[in-house]
């Protein structure tokens, strides 16, 4: 190592080359993630041309190539030369950091993408990138491309091979963008045609009346014909989509709408009669995830005015104490879309809004709107029912409480059964520490032999654990299996859960291969998405991958984990004997650990949640009341060797 620091140790990196060297900073990985977050920069800019009510047309393509493009009817970029960098428009968008036409409010009052890092990262990180401008009844074209310099022997990432070309005259107009990611730069450079398909789908229900097409040339006909998204009802007809397959509790959805200091409000809300609450925000048609003061204040209206209403109706007396805010919320399913000029978000990803002053201004516009609401003789009927079935979710929740007490209580008595039932690990670090959470008593006997207990838990499960979806609290906490569970993660549930408190960092889920085990995966899924939702998000939740077939072939064992890698292993084999797994109990311990449980060998998959409202929706599908719509999901989409039925996955 050099001891020397002077300098001539300090490296002055081009703009885009530190893109490059540092990919992460700007697009979260170099993973599906933030693959595809190249994407939603281009298109948020085609987006922001609509919301701001510049465009009237947006279309996405997936090319046989491996690029993707946008299109939308705007305004087109710019193509006049920069007054100070004496070069066009386009070429200072997408080769310059932090410059745009969005750091001001002439020419955008909201907009999702206020960093001005969006196009040019894009470019960075592609092979290649053409952007053609439509305006002034002129087209433009010009092509970037990351390509090594022929003197220095450089990278060169995203610089233009040409001058800015005058195509023709044209009556269009707008902006067309088609890059190419660079494989040099991401793991995989696959768009998923599904996953762009929802995303476009969720922009068009956000800007109402906005005209999507995607097409997917890459897959087989029919699916590679173009796919329209268009909703006059924008959120109103959002909400009713994710509650297709909920029974709502009264028709209609209740809409609400307000401006207020330059910040305009939607909230489109409706009750059905499931336990949860789904809430889903979002910010300049940007995604909030993570929440937000925009939810705080959403949530802190709706509690006020029901429980002022409730109280006018008498049906809380003036003894009673005021109903809590997630007895408002059983059953809700709510999109709320804000749209602030200049927005704070955590990071790049945008995953919570931070601006302070946007809680009361929207509290104030909910408050008044509902308030409005609710005094509508009209609406009356679905007040009522809303009042109701909010004051029994405070009773069960009152007696929710008294099962947490009881458990807690029991926790203490109970901690040498559960001993017995639970093999702890002999390390005392929760960030080195996994737990196992295994099908089965044979399967868990291997386990617990297997394993290595200095850092390994084994909990076998007895049975297949309660389904979550239709239960309340009180049942759940009730339930024996999930009660251990409970108490071996050591983070509590629901409102009283705390991540600090956890005694695992890995979390991994071993079932069987076969209907049965994906059953229970889906269940203990169910479970955490609804009760520990931040096991997931914060990345602590992992599936064992069990291998399924045993190829012996001269004197070696040789594992296969699915079908694909069976047929290639079969020609190199002539002579073998061929065994298939039908669940880990077949496994003795040494094979136990040596396929499945090993960190240097294992194969894990994480389970993450990359679309709140598709995971939201696929879980009522697949695990609440209605038999028709799981009947049809599984049917076109089950593989019972791939555990993300219903979330996200990620290696």
């Amino acid at each position: 190592m050099a001891q020397n620091y002077t300098s001539e140790n300090i490296q002055v990196l081009e703009e885009l080359d530190a893109v490059r060297l540092r990919p992460g900073m700007y697009i979260g990985s170099t993973g599906s993630r933030g693959l595809h977050h190249l994407l939603w920069e281009i298109v948020d800019n085609a987006i922001d041309e609509a919301s701001n009510d510049f465009a009237t047309e947006v279309a996405v393509t997936l090319h046989q190539d491996g690029s993707a493009s946008v299109w939308d009817n705007g305004r087109g970029v710019p193509t006049d030369p920069h007054p100070t960098l004496k070069i066009s428009g386009i070429e200072v968008i997408y080769t310059k950091l932090h410059a745009g036409g969005k750091f001001d409010h002439n020419n955008y009052n909201y907009s999702g993408g206020l960093h001005g890092v969006g196009a040019s990262v894009v470019n960075a990180l592609s092979k290649s990138m053409v952007v053609e401008s439509f305006r002034d009844w002129t087209h433009w074209r010009i092509r970037f491309e990351t390509t090594v310099d022929p003197k220095t022997k450089k990278l060169k990432p995203g610089y233009p091979t040409g001058p800015l070309e005058r195509v023709g005259n044209t009556r269009k107009r707008g902006t067309l963008v088609r890059f190419l990611p660079d494989e040099a730069i991401f793991e995989d450079t696959q768009f998923n045609g599904e996953q762009v398909a929802r995303r476009l789908r969720e922009l068009a229900y956000l800007n109402k009346g906005l005209l999507i097409r995607f097409t997917d040339e890459r897959a087989a006909a029919p699916h590679n014909q173009p796919r329209t998204f268009q909703y006059e009802g924008g959120i109103a007809d959002y909400t009713a989509f994710l509650n297709t397959d909920k029974t709502a509790l009264h028709e209609g959805v209740i809409m609400l709408e307000g401006n207020k200091d330059n910040l305009m409000m939607q909230a489109a809300i409706q009750f059905t009669d499931s336990y949860t609450e789904s809430l889903f925000s979002y910010v300049n048609n940007i995604p909030t995830g993570e929440g937000g003061t925009h939810e705080i204040g959403f949530r802190t209206a709706l509690t006020k005015v029901f429980n002022d209403y409730a109280r006018r109706i008498g049906a809380l007396k003036e003894k009673d104490t005021n109903l809590a805010g997630e007895d408002f919320r059983e059953g809700m399913t709510a999109v709320l879309a804000v749209k602030v000029s200049n927005p704070q978000f955590e990071g790049q990803t945008k995953g919570r809004l931070g601006n302070t002053e946007v809680r009361p201004l929207v509290e104030s516009l909910v408050a008044e709107k509902l308030a409005e609401y609710l005094e509508d003789l009209r609406n009356a009927a679905v007040a009522q029912k809303i009042i109701e079935k909010s004051i029994k979710s405070a009773r069960v929740r009152e007696a929710a409480r008294k099962a947490r007490d009881v458990a807690r209580t029991k926790s203490e008595l109970e901690a040498a059964p559960l001993v017995g039932k639970l093999s702890s690990c002999t390390g005392r670090n929760a960030k080195e520490n996994e737990l196992f959470i295994v099908e089965g008593d044979s399967a868990g006997g291997s386990a617990k032999q297997g394993r290595d207990r200095r850092f390994q838990a084994i909990l076998p499960l007895r049975g297949k654990p309660l389904n979550v979806e239709k239960k309340r609290l009180d049942q759940v906490l009730a339930n024996e299996e999930f009660r251990s569970i409970i108490t071996a993660l050591g983070t509590n549930i629901d409102r009283d859960f705390n991540l600090s408190s956890l005694k695992y960092d890995k979390v991994i889920i071993l079932s069987d291969a076969d209907q049965d085990g994906a059953h229970i995966r889906a269940i203990l899924l169910t479970f955490f998405f609804r009760y520990m939702r931040e096991l997931i998000t914060e990345g602590h939740v992992y599936i064992g991958m069990p291998p399924l077939y045993l190829i012996k072939t001269g004197g070696k064992e040789i594992y296969a984990y699915d079908d694909k890698e069976l047929n290639a292993l079969i020609p190199k084999n002539k002579s073998y004997t061929l065994q298939r797994y039908k669940g880990l109990g077949e496994m003795n311990p040494e094979q136990l650990w040596q396929t499945t449980m090993d960190p240097q060998q294992r194969k894990l998959t994480q389970v993450t949640i990359e679309d709140g409202a598709e995971s939201e929706r696929l879980i009522t599908i697949l695990m609440g009341d209605k038999v028709e719509p799981r009947r049809e999901y599984i049917s076109e989409n089950a593989n019972f060797n791939k555990p993300d039925l219903f979330l996200d996955r990620q290696h």
